[in-house]
């Protein structure tokens, strides 16, 4: 048994991308507030733990999900150790953009996986991404698509933003949310039959 830690559509796709369909989404509802002096990676890092843990806890009670695998991600922006927000409103989504525009940044992306003796193992995927230099009519239109709502950093790459992508060295599905060379080579590493899927993914 599969469970993603997520309610994200995008960590849905790229699971199944990988042939790996999960039998159960276990999301968590948690405070994703930076600590004080807290570092961009292990923000990254703590944040995936904690969505783990917190679906591994739900899964407890379910008879149907004894033994299961459980993925958690989470994605983290930032421009030296400055952590951009998930941008709720149009104004943080703005600021965001500015602070990218024609400059390089980080995302970092941390994946934990939660075994069926409960162990948690982890990864920090770190991406290096450079922006084109965006025009005004860039940014408001950019915002008027509505893309960047609930994102980290305000941008979504899978869109349109993607074409504001000069350079990008790492994990293009790291940035997406869910990178995954690493998350199938942790549950691969740990028994799950990552093969089994393919099959019938075509």
């Amino acid at each position: 048994m599969l469970v993603l830690a997520s309610a994200s559509p995008r960590r849905l796709a790229l699971l199944e991308q990988a042939g790996l369909k999960p039998d159960a989404l276990l999301p968590a509802d948690l405070d994703e507030t930076p600590r004080k002096g807290e570092r961009p990676r292990d923000l990254a890092r703590r944040l995936a733990r904690e969505k783990a843990e917190a679906a591994r806890e739900g899964a407890k009670p379910r008879a149907d999900l004894e033994g299961c695998y459980i993925v958690a991600a989470d994605t983290v922006v930032a421009v030296g150790r400055r952590i951009l927000p998930k941008a709720e409103i149009v104004d943080e989504a703005a600021a965001c953009l500015r602070l990218l525009s024609g400059r390089a940044h980080r995302v970092y992306t941390g994946v934990a996986v939660v075994t069926p003796s409960g162990a948690i193992r982890d990864r920090i995927v770190e991406t290096r991404l450079r922006f084109k230099r965006l025009s005004g009519d860039d940014i408001e239109h950019y915002l008027a698509s509505g893309e960047w709502r609930g994102k980290a950093g305000g941008y979504a790459i899978q869109g349109i933003a993607g074409s504001f992508v000069v350079k990008l060295v790492g994990s293009y599905t790291g940035v997406v949310g869910l990178p995954l060379y690493e998350t199938v080579n942790l549950l691969g590493g740990e028994g799950f039959p990552i093969r089994f899927g393919w099959m019938n993914a075509a």
